[in-house]
């Protein structure tokens, strides 16, 4: 049996089509997905067309080598949390930026149902201006 941290992990770790591939295996059918509030893609998505259309289309076409690094996962039973920094450049502005995140998933029987971003939306606003 795939632990939780197993499962998280196997979002971040791979190539960008692997973690969607994976990530899209594993979230279930209602996940939860927040973004932060003042980061640009804020807001609370459900079930997984809308977390692709509002957040993982948006990063592939509005920046350019977006990234989320992780370097450290912490699991507590049913929750894992993933600490590391972003990384891009803002088509638009051509700006680079790099900020810390943490991400706070819940998981039910092997089953993303709830993930929560906390970042510091002030450096990902700059890149935007």
């Amino acid at each position: 049996m795939t632990s939780n941290l197993e499962i998280i992990r196997s979002t971040y770790e791979g190539s960008s089509e692997e973690n969607g591939k994976n990530l899209l295996a594993v979230l279930a059918e209602d996940a939860s997905w927040t973004e932060a509030a003042g980061f640009p893609y804020a807001g609370t998505y459900v079930g997984a067309e809308q977390i692709v259309q509002h957040v993982f289309k948006r990063l592939a076409t509005e920046w350019d080598a977006y990234q989320a690094k992780v370097h450290t996962y912490l699991a507590d039973g049913d929750k894992v949390a993933a600490f590391g920094v972003y990384s891009g450049t803002y088509k638009t502005t051509g700006k680079y930026f790099e900020a810390t995140f943490a991400h706070l998933w819940q998981l039910k029987a092997g089953k993303i149902i709830k993930m929560e971003q906390f970042v510091d939306s002030a450096i990902v606003q700059a890149a935007l201006i």
